[in-house]
């Protein structure tokens, strides 16, 4: 069974590199790859793969412009579609058929000798062994380690406070937050307390669905080889596209919300109002 933690395959110094920060690497050659396949291989008549990439492409660009507007997709589309590509790769690649069976085999001599002194706790040691004697897979979804998506949530919160900065202003930003008005004073704290809840809301959301997917499709190969788990590998696809939309699409709502003036917003409802 999948454990919470990552597992370290090597320290170097004092930083453990770990299967979660190998899978971080692949994902990121993946991309950079078709982007450079991309720029090499442009035709004024697309191939398959280009239209593939135009059409998803525009696709989202136009969601983005209906929801945050045209004014504001130039800053926010850049910061969309790559937290949607990165986490679906991610999300993908634990999936590679074979890719869980290539690890390291934990070292059996110390645990050899500290078999042979407690040999009467057969129960608890034949337990033991199992566990310890589990390859430690090379590659591991990074988004089924919290520390992965924790970081994915901080980065979408730095992010979108410094759009908001840089398309409001810094009195009109630290307006949305604080007041002399006592009851406005009052909502800007649970604004402000909202925010952090954002970090929790996006880190747990994607790391739990993506490492329960994780855990029952490890539990369902040990009992099944073959036929039973694909319908579950299916499912997963699923899960894993839905999640990095999830992911982009409240990322994109809160960078569009706080990129908008609250003037503007009056303005729109008296508009609406007439």
């Amino acid at each position: 069974m999948a454990a919470l933690a990552p597992e370290i395959l090597l320290q170097i110094g004092p930083v453990p590199i770990t299967n979660t920060l190998l899978n971080t690497a692949l994902v990121d050659v993946i991309i950079v790859s078709g982007v450079i396949a991309i720029n090499k291989n442009l035709k004024k008549i697309p191939g398959i793969f280009q239209n593939i990439v135009e059409l998803v492409v525009d696709g989202f660009h136009e969601l983005v412009t209906s929801i945050a507007g045209e004014k504001n997709t130039k800053k926010i589309f850049p910061f969309f579609i790559t937290f949607f590509l990165f986490i679906l790769i991610a999300n993908w690649s634990g999936l590679i058929p074979g890719a869980e069976s290539l690890g390291l085999m934990p070292n059996k001599s110390q645990h050899h000798a500290s078999t042979q002194q407690n040999s009467h706790d057969t129960a608890e040691e034949t337990q033991k062994e199992e566990v310890e004697h589990e390859i430690v897979s090379f590659n591991r979804n990074l988004t089924s380690d919290l520390n992965a998506t924790l970081a994915l949530a901080i980065i979408s919160l730095v992010a979108t406070h410094t759009l908001s900065i840089k398309a409001l202003g810094i009195k009109e930003y630290l307006g949305r937050f604080f007041s002399l008005n006592p009851i406005l004073l009052f909502v800007g704290i649970l604004e402000i307390i909202s925010e952090f809840t954002k970090i929790i809301s996006l880190s747990f959301r994607l790391f739990g669905n993506i490492f329960a997917g994780e855990v029952v499709l490890g539990t369902i190969s040990k009992l099944f080889a073959f036929i039973f788990p694909l319908p579950f590998i299916s499912l997963e696809i699923i899960v894993g596209l839905v999640q990095a939309l999830v992911f982009s699409m409240l990322t994109m709502v809160f960078m569009s919300v706080l990129m908008t003036s609250h003037h503007q917003n009056e303005h729109t409802a008296k508009e609406v109002s007439h």
